[in-house]
């Protein structure tokens, strides 16, 4: 039977080391939920994807600013959403 009584990841709820990219395997800094799911995906993939999936995405949670430890500089555009 299945447990429908279990949520989906929160929006504001951290990745972690044991999080992977649905991509590659890497970890994931960026968590994408859609309609009928969520894609996790490391900082290369998602820049890979955003343009055809952030207008689908119910919630874009993104982390990324993690792999650039504070220098602004460096950070992707659109990390900060």
């Amino acid at each position: 039977m299945i447990d429908t009584t279990t949520a989906p990841a929160s929006a504001s709820t951290p990745l972690t080391a044991f999080d992977r990219c649905d991509a590659c395997g890497a970890q994931a800094y960026v968590r994408v939920e859609l309609a009928l799911g969520e894609f996790l995906f490391c900082g290369h993939h998602a820049a890979k994807h955003a343009e055809k999936l952030r207008p689908e995405a119910v919630h874009w949670h993104d982390e990324r600013s993690k792999l650039y430890a504070g220098d602004a500089r460096t950070a992707p555009v659109g990390a900060d959403s």
